[in-house]
């Protein structure tokens, strides 16, 4: 009799992902299915472990596997590379995990966590400038694609087991990541302006600094707007020195 191959292979996934509602499959020895099942749900749980440490470090052992085991079963994973899961795991906390005994800044922990890694292994190379910015004023500047502004609700940066707040700040916290020169990733705590100006350079793609600092002077409508221009400029500044920013 010929085998329908993608059937006898659905029903072997199913009962990989679920074996409480899924029968195992009648031609495959028990062990043999609990050997498999172990074996990809270790990698899956091994992996997720590693790329979202602080999760896994203010979870207890039980509220870790529910969560990976709950990952396992709904979400159909759309890469066969390790290296993507982490963001598949970002869409199943998005799109399919709805307990409300989840902590209220597990999907920002968890994008926070992966931002390092996809950083890390980003194939962009850091485009080191090529300019002293002396006259950056008068220059054409934009953001290196090694650098990610952020802004969440909850001050992740600061999650422990130590400090799990329930409740989000009234301010929310601006954060910069960005691989530089040296490869290594790294976050700076920023203040609103410089989460703006970054924020105005990566809408318009690439600026002039003079007007990219009108623009936030007209927005902030201080009644000196030469002092966010000024203030705005050394920021800009320190970042093409990061290389954080580029000039064009």
């Amino acid at each position: 009799m010929s085998v329908d191959f993608k059937a006898k292979q659905h029903e072997f996934t199913q009962y990989i992902r679920d074996p409480a509602t899924n029968p195992a499959p009648a031609d495959v020895k028990p062990e043999r299915m609990a050997m498999y099942r172990e074996l990809i749900f270790n990698n899956i749980e091994s992996f997720l472990a590693g790329n979202f440490p602080v999760i896994r470090k203010i979870l207890d052992d039980e509220q870790w596997l529910e969560l990976a085991q709950d990952f396992f079963l709904k979400h159909a994973c759309k890469t066969p590379y390790f290296s993507e899961i982490a963001e598949e795991f970002l869409g199943y906390l998005e799109n399919e995990r709805f307990n409300p005994d989840d902590l209220p800044f597990l999907l920002e922990l968890a994008h926070y966590e992966w931002v390092e890694m996809a950083l890390s292994i980003a194939k962009e190379d850091v485009d080191p400038n090529q300019q002293e910015p002396h006259n950056l004023l008068y220059q054409t500047i934009k953001l290196s694609p090694l650098a990610w502004p952020l802004l969440y609700q909850f001050p992740v940066q600061n999650i422990s087991p130590d400090y799990l707040p329930l409740v989000s700040p009234e301010q929310p916290t601006s954060l910069l990541a960005y691989r530089g020169t040296d490869d290594e990733v790294k976050f700076i705590e920023i203040n609103p302006m410089t989460y703006r100006l970054l924020a105005i350079i990566q809408e318009r793609g690439q600026v002039r600094t003079e007007d990219c600092l009108k623009q936030l002077a007209e927005e902030s409508q201080h009644p000196n707007p030469d002092i966010i221009v000024t203030g705005g400029l050394q920021i800009l500044k320190d970042l093409v020195e990061k290389t954080v920013l580029s000039i064009c």
